[in-house]
């Protein structure tokens, strides 16, 4: 067997065990923490969401990441890696009722990745631009324990044991495939990458406060104009953007999963004014809240 027709046969295999799960669903969880499937049966607009530290594969159909006016494709051939909380669009791009897209979405561990840094030599290729996103090419040592994880599923009292195994296997083949550049200036200890990576985490800890870069610049000790540059740089936006984002997408989901009212849920994520948290919202999400959430349904990449 040719290492195209291998390919081909995980793609389907794994195309296969998505189908059977999703039916009559667009996203769905699983008993393998960060792991999640998606299915889709039309080609959508533009949404905006969250990327999380992930990889995202598609077996079936095409989609796409919008950052900054930049799109990244990802299909049959290509996967997405984001090494960062990104605040994006998905859209997808080719999907039928008879052939829908389908794919997988798997949350990456940075301290796993620093882990298997440290047995591993830097990355045979540089990239001389500081960058937070990549598409790599689908390969069969991808596909491989990507597979076992998906079928590993129909074992749940094996799950809890081999998953993580596997799971450190992908971050291994990810480490050592053409995206390895990204994944590993973010996880080196010291780097800019790193450094914006701890101004994320505190904005995500932090996001309800009020702050200013001034003082999101002295946090984290860094000048104000190193800070705004390299943060743009690497997620499109400035951290005050950014944490406008997390605001807005935090009283999303009390709206959805708690059922609060529009002024309700934006005191509690920071707001002190309900109308301008409308109008920030429907710049967002192109409706008012009220009519968004009447049809929500929750994003996924």
């Amino acid at each position: 067997m040719s290492e195209h027709e291998k390919e081909q046969m995980l793609r389907g295999e794994i195309s296969r065990a998505i189908a059977h799960i999703t039916p009559g669903e667009e996203d769905r969880s699983t008993p393998v923490e960060g792991l999640n499937l998606f299915r889709r049966e039309s080609p959508s607009e533009a949404c905006p969401c969250l990327y999380q530290p992930g990889i995202v594969l598609v077996t079936q159909g095409a989609k796409q990441m919008l950052i900054d006016q930049q799109g990244y494709r990802y299909d049959q051939h290509h996967f997405l890696v984001t090494a960062l909380d990104l605040p994006a669009s998905t859209q997808v791009l080719s999907a039928t009722p008879n052939e829908p897209c389908l794919g997988l979405s798997l949350h990456l561990d940075r301290g796993m990745i620093t882990e298997l840094m440290a047995h591993m030599g830097p990355p045979r290729n540089v990239i001389k631009d500081r960058t937070s996103v990549a598409t790599g090419k689908v390969s069969t040592v991808l596909l491989e324990p990507l597979a076992r994880l998906l079928a590993l599923l129909k074992e749940p009292h094996s799950t809890p044991l081999l998953a993580p195994l596997i799971i450190k296997e992908i971050h291994y083949r990810l480490l050592t495939s053409d995206i390895a550049p990204c994944l590993w200036q973010i996880a080196s200890v010291g780097s800019m990458s790193h450094r914006i990576a701890e101004v994320i985490g505190w904005l995500k800890q932090h996001y309800a406060e009020r702050i200013s870069i001034e003082q999101l610049a002295n946090e984290m000790q860094m000048s104000t104009s190193s800070l705004h540059h390299h943060f743009r740089q690497l997620t499109g936006i400035s951290p005050l953007q950014y944490q406008k984002r997390l605001r807005i997408n935090a009283a999303r989901l009390l709206m959805i999963n708690e059922h609060l009212d529009a002024a309700t849920a934006s005191y509690q994520v920071g707001y002190e004014s309900p109308s301008q948290f409308s109008r920030e919202y429907k710049q967002l999400f192109g409706l008012p809240p009220r009519q968004d959430i009447k049809s929500a349904k929750p994003s996924s990449v």
